[in-house]
C-alpha cells in the first residue's frame, strides 16, 4: 500500500509515528515560511506542514496545484494548544512532513470540490461528475446509499431469502412500461428488450420451489422523466410463496424498520396505517399521500345540490364533486397567496380555486362566492372541510378526477407555503385495495399495476360483466409522498390468468404467442405467490432527506434522458447499423 493511514484516521494516539498519507491537496498556505498542506480523501482532512528549515520540501509543496494527488511521508506530531480544530476528527494532530511525492498533478478543477464554495450549476455538476463526487457532502450521500442497501442484503439473507440473478435482455411483451430495444447482431431484424422489471422470472423462480426470493437488480423503462424517476434505476425484488397481502407487507415493514435505524439511527413505528385507495383519494386526493401534515380533503357534494352558488351546484347536478380542505390560520394570508394556490388549482386542471375565510370569534365568512349562499350554508362547508375560526376553507368543483388532482397539488402547495412539513419525518403507509383495471386510453380496459396482479376472490365474477368493480389484491409502499415500492399478489392459476388477459384485450392467441411459457409454468403446480419491487433510489432519497432522487445515484441522467459527462446517448457508424440489419432515418 502506498499509505499507511488514510486522510481521516489520524488522532492523539497516533502523535510520533511514522506515517505515509495520500490524498487530494485540499488547500495550500504559507505562513511566515512554514508551509501547511489539507490533504482530503473520502474519510477525511489531515493537515500536514513543513518545517522552516526544510526550504526545498516547502518550495515545492507551495508549487503544488489544488486537487493534485500526492503522497506524503511524515511523523505525526500534537496540534498546539489553541490551534487544535474540533471541527475535524483529526484536528488534534498534523503531520511535519520529511517527503513529498506528486503522484498526479492536476489542472485547475473545472467545479468547486468542496462544499464551503458556492455549488456549480447542475448542468456543470453532471459534466464534470467525476469532480462534484469529490465533494464531502456528495460521497456522504453515496455511502449513505451503501448502508441502506446493505442493511437490505443483510435483513433479507436473516430471513431466509436467496439472491437469484434474472436475465436482463429479454422479449418484449406487452401491458406495462415503454422498453428499450436490443438489435440482436444473430438475429437480424429480432429484438430483445432491456427488463423493465424481473416480474415474470420471479413468478417463475417460485414455480421453481425457491419459496424466497430477493435481489437488487438493474432496471431500464423507455419513460419521460421527473423528480423521482431515471431510464435506468435499481430496484430491490422480492417474491415469496405460500404468502397473503399481509404475509409482504410485514416483511417489507420490518426491512424499512432495519434501514431507517441503519440510515439515521430512528425507530421506525410498526405496524404502518394501511389505507384503501378510495379513502385516499378521497382525504389527499392522490394514491401516494404525504402523511407529515394533515390538511385532509372532505366531500361537500352532498351540501350544495341546492346550493345559491350556481357553479358548486353545476357541478353536483353533472355528476362531479365538490371537495375542499382548511388551511389553519389561514384567514390572515393575503391575495397574493390565494391566487398563488389559484394557479396551482389550474396548474393540476381545475377551473378555478373557491375559496372563503372564516373570521375569528362570531366575525362571519368572507370570500368571493358567501354572498350567493343560503343562511347557514357558509358554516355548514366550513364545518365539513374543518375549518375553525382564523382558517381558510378551499374548494374545487369539478369532475371527480380533476378535483382529485387539484386539491393535492393544492394541499402540498399549502404545507410548503405555510413550512407544514418537517423535513426530518418519515411517514409512511401502506395504500391498498387498488382497481384491478383502468380505462385505457383507445377504449377498453388496461392493468392498473401489470396483467399479473391476481383480483380479489370475491370479485373474480365481475372480471367478465363488471370489470372497473374488480379489485386487486395488491400494495404500495408510500413515504413521505413518494411511492416507494409496489406489489401484489400473484395470479397463480392459468385460467384466471387468462380470464384477465382477456380483460385488458390479450386474446388467446396472442396469449399464447407472447405468455405460452407463463400459463405452462401456472399449469405445472404454480404455488401462491406474491411479493414487491421497492425503488432503492427512490428509498435512498427519502430516507436521507434529498429533494431530488439524482442526489442519490453517482451518475445520474438528465430529464432528457442525457448522459452530459459522456455524451450519451450518441451516434453510431453506418458499419455498425448494416451489421445490425438497422437503417436510421433522419
Amino acid at each position: 500500500m502506498l499509505r499507511t493511514h488514510t486522510c481521516g484516521e489520524l488522532r492523539e494516539g497516533h502523535a510520533g509515528s511514522q506515517v505515509d498519507l495520500c490524498g487530494w491537496v485540499a488547500s495550500r498556505r504559507d505562513h511566515g515560511g512554514i508551509v501547511f498542506l489539507d490533504l482530503r480523501d473520502r474519510y477525511g482532512v489531515t493537515q500536514a506542514f513543513v518545517p522552516r528549515e526544510n526550504a526545498d520540501l516547502a518550495r515545492r509543496a507551495l508549487d503544488l496545484g489544488p486537487e493534485t494527488v500526492v503522497r506524503v511521508r511524515g511523523k505525526v506530531a500534537l496540534r498546539p494548544e489553541g490551534m487544535r480544530n474540533p471541527k475535524r476528527p483529526t484536528g488534534g494532530v498534523e503531520v511535519e512532513a520529511s517527503a513529498l511525492e506528486v503522484l498526479n498533478p492536476a489542472r485547475p478543477p473545472a467545479i468547486p470540490v468542496n462544499d464551503e464554495e458556492a455549488p456549480a450549476s447542475d448542468e456543470a455538476r453532471l459534466r464534470h461528475r467525476y469532480l462534484d463526487l469529490r465533494r464531502p457532502a456528495a460521497q456522504k450521500v453515496l455511502l449513505g446509499r451503501h448502508r441502506i442497501v446493505a442493511a437490505v442484503r443483510r435483513f433479507f439473507d436473516a430471513e431466509g431469502f436467496v439472491d437469484v440473478e434474472t436475465p436482463a435482455l429479454v422479449r418484449w411483451t406487452p401491458g406495462g412500461a415503454r422498453n428499450y430495444l436490443v438489435p440482436s447482431r444473430v438475429h437480424p431484424g429480432s429484438f430483445y428488450a432491456l427488463a423493465e422489471s424481473p416480474q415474470l422470472f420471479k413468478q417463475l423462480l417460485m414455480v421453481a420451489g425457491l419459496d424466497r426470493y430477493v435481489q437488487v437488480v438493474r432496471c431500464f423503462r423507455d419513460e419521460d422523466l421527473r423528480l423521482d424517476r431515471q431510464p435506468e434505476f435499481s430496484q430491490i425484488d422480492v417474491e415469496m410463496s405460500f404468502v397473503e397481502e399481509e404475509d409482504v407487507m410485514a416483511v417489507v415493514e420490518r426491512m424499512l424498520a432495519a434501514v431507517v435505524k441503519e440510515a439515521t439511527g430512528a425507530a421506525l413505528p410498526l405496524p404502518l396505517p394501511r389505507i384503501p385507495c378510495a379513502e385516499a383519494m378521497l382525504r389527499y386526493g392522490c394514491d401516494k399521500p404525504d402523511l407529515r401534515y394533515g390538511l385532509e380533503i372532505a366531500d361537500a357534494t352532498d351540501l350544495v345540490r341546492a346550493s345559491g352558488f350556481g357553479i358548486f351546484r353545476g357541478a353536483a347536478e353533472s355528476g362531479g364533486v365538490v371537495r375542499g380542505l382548511s388551511v389553519p390560520g389561514g384567514a390572515s394570508r393575503g391575495r397574493r397567496e390565494i391566487e398563488g394556490l389559484e394557479a396551482v388549482a389550474r396548474e393540476a386542471g381545475a377551473k378555478g380555486l373557491a375559496w372563503m375565510k372564516r373570521a375569528e370569534g362570531e366575525g362571519g365568512f368572507q370570500g368571493p362566492f358567501v354572498k350567493f349562499l343560503a343562511a347557514g350554508e357558509a358554516a355548514a362547508l366550513a364545518d365539513r372541510v374543518g375549518a375553525g375560526p382564523g382558517g381558510l376553507a378551499l374548494f374545487v368543483a369539478a369532475p371527480v378526477e380533476t378535483a382529485c388532482a387539484a386539491l393535492a397539488a393544492v394541499r402540498a402547495a399549502s404545507a410548503r407555503v405555510r413550512n407544514l412539513v418537517d423535513g426530518a419525518a418519515l411517514a409512511a403507509c401502506w395504500v391498498v385495495d387498488f382497481p384491478l383495471l383502468e380505462a385505457a386510453p383507445g377504449g377498453g380496459w388496461a392493468a392498473r399495476h401489470h396483467a399479473f396482479t391476481s383480483p380479489r376472490p370475491d370479485h373474480l365474477d365481475l372480471l367478465e360483466t363488471d370489470p372497473g368493480r374488480v379489485l386487486a389484491r395488491a400494495y404500495d409502499l408510500v413515504v413521505n409522498g413518494f411511492e416507494i415500492g409496489g406489489g401484489s399478489i400473484r395470479t397463480h392459476r392459468a385460467d384466471v390468468q387468462e380470464r384477465v388477459f382477456r380483460a385488458i384485450g390479450i386474446g388467446p392467441e396472442e396469449a399464447r404467442e407472447k405468455f405460452a411459457f407463463l400459463l405452462e409454468a401456472l399449469s405445472s403446480g404454480a404455488p401462491p405467490h406474491g411479493g414487491i419491487a421497492l425503488g432503492v433510489d427512490r428509498l435512498a432519497m427519502v430516507v436521507l432527506g434529498h429533494p431530488n432522487i439524482r442526489d442519490v445515484i453517482a451518475f445520474p441522467k438528465t430529464t432528457s434522458g442525457q448522459d452530459l459527462m459522456t455524451g450519451a446517448p450518441g451516434k453510431v457508424s453506418e458499419a455498425q447499423l448494416r451489421e445490425l440489419r438497422i437503417r436510421a432515418e433522419p
